[in-house]
C-alpha cells in the first residue's frame, strides 16, 4: 500500500528529546516499512526514517527561532501535499484540523489521528464543521468533548519493542518524565515522594510557554526539598537507565491527558505507574498488574507502597501484550484497508 504520513513540524522524527506525536509517528512510520508498505514521510528534513523523507522545511520548527509565523508554514505543506495526493493510496494525517478542508475536495482516502485535548470550544467549533471527515482517537476518554464526529476507530499508541527494556538496577527513587506544566502534576509528585520517604527523579521538559510557571513555583519547591533531582530532558538512550532504576513512574495528572505516552514507556522497563484517574489512564493502566489508578495524593502514597512489590516482568509483559508499534500499525492498517473499500470522503458543506 502506498501510505503518506504527515508528521507536525514541531519537532524532529523522531523527536532528539521530548516529542510524543513525532515519536508515534516515527514508530508508526519505521514499522509500516517493515510490514513492507511504500510509505512516505512528510516531515522536517532533519528527520530519520526508512521511508521516504518527503522535507516540508530544512529542520524543526523548535530549532529555528527565526520562524515568526508557524501556521503559514502548515499552510504551505499542505498544499504541496494536495498536488501529489494522486501519489497515495491512503494519506494519514497528525497535523489537527489542518487538512480537513482541502483534503475533504478531492478524491484520495484520508484519515486524520487527533493527538491532543479536545475540551477548548474552539476545537468543537472547527472539528464539527466536518461530520463526515474519518477521525481516529488515541483513547476513547478523548472522544469526550466532541462524541458526534466520525469517529471511525481508537487506535492505542505503541512503541518499538526492542526500543526501551528493563535494565539491571537496583530501584531507588521514583521518577517523573515528561513535561513541566500544571496539569502534569510535578507539585503532587514533590509531596507524594515526600509522604513516601522517596527520593524524586525528574527528567521533564519546560517549554518558553511554561518557564513563568516553573521559576515561580517548582524551582523554590524543588529548592525546599532536598529529596527532589532535577535532570532535565532526556532521550530515549537514557530512558532504560532511568525508569529501570525507580520503584515507580508519578503520573499525577490534573487534565484529561489523551494518552500518556510516558506510561508505556515505563511499563516497556518493566517500572510500574502510579497514576490518577484522568483522561485515557484507566485505558492504559490495568490496575494492580501495570500500575495503580489512584484517585488523589494520599491514596498515591499507598499504591506506591504496593507498587514497590509488583512484578516487573509482569509490567513488561502487559507492554508487549498491549502496547507495541507493531500492534499500532497492524491497527491502523486495518483503519486505511477500511477507507479504501469505503467510497472516498466527499464532506457535506455545514452553515456555521
Amino acid at each position: 500500500m502506498r501510505i503518506a504520513q504527515i508528521s507536525p513540524l514541531f519537532e524532529a522524527v523522531p523527536p532528539k528529546l521530548y516529542g510524543g506525536t513525532e515519536r508515534v509517528v516515527y514508530s508508526l512510520t519505521e514499522e509500516l516499512v517493515a510490514m513492507g508498505h511504500d510509505v512516505t514521510l512528510f516531515a522536517s528534513g532533519d528527520s530519520i526514517t526508512s521511508a521516504k523523507l518527503a522535507p516540508m522545511r530544512r529542520e524543526a520548527l523548535r530549532l529555528d527561532p527565526t520562524v515568526r509565523d508557524w501556521i503559514a508554514i502548515y499552510m504551505r505543506m499542505m498544499e504541496l501535499i494536495y498536488r501529489q495526493a494522486d501519489d497515495f493510496d491512503v494519506l494519514h494525517f497528525h497535523t489537527d484540523y489542518f487538512p480537513l478542508s482541502l483534503f475533504g475536495r478531492q478524491p484520495t482516502p484520508f484519515v486524520t489521528t487527533l493527538h491532543g485535548r479536545l475540551d477548548l470550544p474552539e476545537f468543537k467549533d472547527i472539528y464539527e464543521l466536518f461530520p463526515d471527515a474519518p477521525f481516529v482517537s488515541i483513547s476513547n476518554s478523548q472522544r469526550k468533548p466532541i462524541p458526534r464526529l466520525n469517529w471511525v476507530r481508537t487506535v492505542l499508541h505503541g512503541n518499538p519493542a526492542g526500543l526501551l527494556t528493563p535494565q539491571p538496577a537496583k530501584q531507588e527513587y521514583l521518577a517523573f518524565l515528561g513535561r513541566v506544566s500544571p496539569e502534569k502534576g510535578l507539585d503532587k509528585a514533590i509531596r507524594i515522594a515526600g509522604e513516601v520517604g522517596l527520593p524524586l527523579k525528574v527528567a521533564a521538559k519546560v517549554d518558553n510557554a511554561d518557564r513563568a510557571y516553573y521559576e515561580n513555583d517548582i524551582a523554590p519547591l524543588i529548592a525546599e526539598n532536598p529529596h527532589v533531582e532535577f535532570i532535565g530532558e532526556i532521550n530515549d538512550a537514557q530512558k532504560p537507565a532511568f525508569l529501570s532504576g525507580a520503584h515507580a513512574l508519578l503520573f499525577p495528572i490534573d487534565w484529561p491527558e489523551p494518552f500518556g505516552l510516558v506510561m508505556i514507556e515505563s511499563m516497556a522497563c518493566g517500572t510500574p505507574v502510579v497514576a490518577f484517574n484522568r483522561g485515557s489512564v484507566p485505558e492504559v493502566i490495568d490496575d494492580g498488574v501495570s500500575g495503580f489508578i489512584v484517585y488523589d495524593e494520599p491514596s498515591a502514597v499507598v499504591a506506591v507502597k504496593k507498587a514497590v512489590e509488583l512484578d516487573r516482568r509482569r509490567v513488561r509483559a502487559q507492554f508487549d501484550k498491549r502496547f507495541t508499534a507493531r500492534r499500532m500499525a497492524e491497527d491502523y492498517v486495518d483503519v486505511y484497508e477500511e477507507l479504501r473499500m469505503a467510497k472516498a470522503p466527499r464532506l457535506r458543506a455545514v452553515t456555521a
